[in-house]
């Protein structure tokens, strides 16, 4: 039997256990919540520490597995094979509040693997992921500092906070935030809301660390029962003679690099200070240091000694003489300028620029086929709206091979469209699937909130009607002993050697997006609330500056932008829209030039195309496929074919009525074809919609009297006359829904009565 433990959290049942699974991992836990979720996670380190490396060898893996759901993947391939977008941001949330925990210097490989086994549909597994994490590190032998665990948290209709949600939830409490922390500090923070107040943000994180602490407490009695002993692990460190030497002979000059306020400049001082610089400032007397660094592992530490330099240096400068790297104020916000339609054909673009961040933006219209279907172990929507997030090496004047987007940027284009949905309108207003594009082309710091911006700009441009103006802005901290600074819109060096990155993106009603990452063992809830206050007055300004670029969304959209139609129809008639094999509706599209018509189970039509006469034209012909025939309306309709006792009239797509020969004309009618012919158009009023759904059409209700007196001397309808008694010798007129028909009587012209007046 596994060891457990067992509490409560958000109303359902956590049980977490070890000891029956994964046993030769380093440690491993299983995670039971609710009715149907299960996660198991287990973490492996490798025996000996990667060599030649300076950064900790930590991969954190989130492992979908669409059996827990009880489905089969879609498509040609039926196994799991790359990660989808959610399964990688779960493992982003993962590896953000864990890395800072491990020991400074470990370089053992470190791998946690987070695979659900089990899940409810309707309620997210991320957080478990974490909470396994955490409990599985707590409980192998791998050097870690504290235990950690996460919460997801929502609010119910009237406005309480509840910890992990389900879907539904999400959408009614207008609240979705994730908190990961330990049992003395908050590590991270990923979610948003609509437009949420910074204190019920503050409320948010401050009830998540009141449920954190109690699962710790849980893990931590589980690891007294059945943890393992931590072992002795290698720790990379620096030589103290060495380390001695090199801030004795180097520390005036990177504090003088440090003060460099432009990057480049700063980066090519930096850059002089490396072993071969070390070497020629070594005298006779530093015999033991000049063999020290023409060690090629000793050589290493030289540059681990420098940015650690370069880090005290910088806590020197702005906690203590309130100066930042570019002689920023702690609260200042660099220069923007920013710019939209900068290019003709995308249907909407934006630039941002903020110091050295600047990020193009372009906004894409598509019809409701375009959403992106997603096929994955959680029940999410097909997404309508879509923002990814390129990095070329370029925009940090690098070089390195340009293949598919990484973690980094999935990540921060998933922040930035968390940023833009809650302002975007409904898709009853708007129809169309939006796909934004952010391209960094420069980047020093907060490259993710300047894609917001961007976004912004490229989306009203584009003529989307989005309620707000929304822009993003990133925090920093920086860390002296018990003295602290924050820092608003921190540049790359700032975030790089700084203890955190919070990222808060928002409108002026409230914050939509936000993401913490902490370096350090947690901060206090006062340091996140300094943070806040000034992350709104940054966001306030940026967006003021946004205004002038574009201060509303443009009311056309681009004349390279499709146009959408959308009306709605009887779910039942939708076969009759799309015909056998789809031979109606394509051909509805050849015969228009639309380029799409899609179909909703309820009954949406959306027409798509690249001009309103076309559009027009298909939603016509949609109108009257569904159209339901009324006894006594007038419609105009073609001639199909002809009979001798009357002709077959098409009044809608599919549609088609019989004229009879004595309603052709108010006057006698010998031959059909004397009035009509096959193709004419002609207007005809419906009369009658017998038992079996048969057209009984009147052309000559619509005409006047031969004489032109209207409707004087009109013939009655037939329905109105007294019939008349065939003679006895005469043969019974044959039933006019027969007559022509094989194997019919054939017709008789019968005689008028002497001295009636031929109408």
């Amino acid at each position: 039997m596994p060891d457990s433990v067992t509490l409560e959290v958000g109303g359902r049942t956590m049980v977490i256990e070890t000891g029956e699974l994964a046993k030769q991992a380093n440690g491993s836990a299983l995670v039971r919540y609710g009715d149907q979720n299960v996660v198991l996670c287990a973490a492996t380190a490798s025996a000996k520490p990667r060599e030649g490396i300076d950064w900790f060898p930590l991969t954190c893996d989130f492992e979908e597995k669409m059996f827990a759901a009880g489905k089969i993947p879609g498509g040609f391939i039926k196994r799991e094979g790359r990660p989808t977008e959610h399964a990688v941001l779960s493992s982003r949330q993962i590896d953000r509040p864990i890395r800072p925990l491990f020991p400074d210097g470990f370089r053992n490989d470190v791998q946690i693997v987070a695979t659900v086994l089990s899940i409810d549909p309707e309620l997210d597994a991320d957080v478990l992921g974490v909470c396994a994490a955490g409990a599985a590190l707590a409980l192998s032998d791998i050097p870690f500092d504290k235990t950690v665990a996460a919460v997801r948290v929502g609010r119910d209709e009237d406005g309480t906070f509840i910890a992990n949600p389900t879907l539904p939830q999400y959408e009614t409490g207008g609240i979705d935030i994730i908190v990961a922390g330990t049992s003395d500090a908050v590590m991270m923070v990923e979610g948003g809301g609509n437009e949420i107040s910074e204190e019920d943000f503050l409320g948010a994180v401050e009830f998540a660390h009141g449920e954190i602490k109690r699962i710790v407490k849980a893990i931590d009695q589980l690891v007294k029962k059945a943890g393992k002993k931590k072992r002795a692990y290698p720790v990379l460190g620096v030589n103290s003679d060495l380390d001695k030497w090199v801030r004795k002979n180097f520390g005036k000059d990177v504090a003088k690099a440090m003060r460099i306020v432009e990057k480049g400049q700063r980066e090519e001082a930096f850059a002089q200070f490396n072993v071969d610089e070390a070497l020629a400032r070594c005298g006779k007397k530093d015999a033991d240091i000049k063999a020290l660094l023409e060690d090629s592992a000793a050589s290493k530490e030289f540059g681990k000694i420098v940015k650690a330099m370069e880090e005290d240096e910088l806590r020197t400068m702005v906690v203590d003489e309130k100066i930042r790297p570019d002689g920023r104020k702690a609260d200042e916000i660099r220069p923007i300028w920013s710019k939209v339609h900068y290019v003709p054909r995308v249907h909407g673009s934006g630039v941002f620029t903020r110091g050295q961040t600047q990020v193009f933006t372009a906004a894409t219209l598509g019809s409701s086929s375009d959403a992106q279907r997603l096929d994955g172990i959680v029940a999410l929507d097909d997404k309508r709206y879509m923002h990814f997030y390129d990095f070329p090496p370029f925009s940090v004047g690098e070089t390195r091979p340009m293949r598919g987007p990484g973690r980094r940027e999935i990540g921060h284009g998933a922040l930035a469209e968390r940023a833009l949905l809650p302002v975007l309108p409904p898709k009853e207003e708007f129809p169309y699937t939006i796909r934004v594009m952010s391209e960094v082309l420069e980047s020093n710091g907060s490259s993710s909130m300047a894609s917001v911006c961007g976004s912004t700009l490229a989306l009203m441009d584009a003529g989307v009607p989005i309620k707000e103006h929304v822009a993003g802005v990133a925090m920093g901290l920086i860390l002296k002993g018990d003295k602290y600074a924050v820092l608003t819109d921190i540049q790359g060096l700032e975030d790089a050697l700084g203890e955190m990155d919070f990222k808060v993106a928002g409108t002026k009603k409230g914050i939509t997006a936000i993401q913490m990452d902490i370096k350090v063992q947690g901060i206090t809830l006062k340091i996140m609330r300094e943070a806040m206050e000034a992350a709104k007055k940054s966001r306030y300004f940026i967006i003021d500056k946004l205004v002038e670029t574009i201060a509303a969304p443009r009311t056309e959209l681009s004349k390279y932008a499709p146009r959408m139609i959308v009306i709605k129809i009887d779910p039942a008639k939708i076969k009759d829209v799309i015909g056998p094999g789809g031979k109606v509706i394509n051909k509805i599209i050849a015969d228009t030039g639309v380029t799409k018509i899609d179909i909703e189970d309820d009954g949406s039509v959306f027409i798509t195309s690249l001009d309103g006469e076309s559009g027009d034209k298909a939603r016509q012909i949609v109108v009257n496929l569904t159209k339901e025939i009324v006894v006594g309306e007038t419609y105009v309709g073609t001639v199909t074919r002809v009979i001798p006792i009357g002709a077959f009239v098409q009044i809608l797509p599919g549609k088609e009525g019989l004229v009879h020969i004595s309603q052709l004309a108010p006057q006698r009618v010998e031959r059909v074809e004397d009035v009509v012919n096959v193709g004419d158009e002609i207007s005809v009023k419906v009369m009658e919609v017998d038992s079996q759904g048969r057209l009984n059409l009147s052309r000559k209700a619509l005409l006047g009297s031969s004489n032109g007196s209207g409707d004087q001397g009109r013939r009655a309808p037939r329905e109105t006359r007294e019939p008349r008694e065939a003679p006895e010798s005469r043969e019974a007129p044959v039933p006019r829904d027969l007559a022509g028909a094989p194997g019919a009587p054939p017709m008789r012209r019968r005689r008028r009565p002497q001295g009636r007046r031929d109408e």
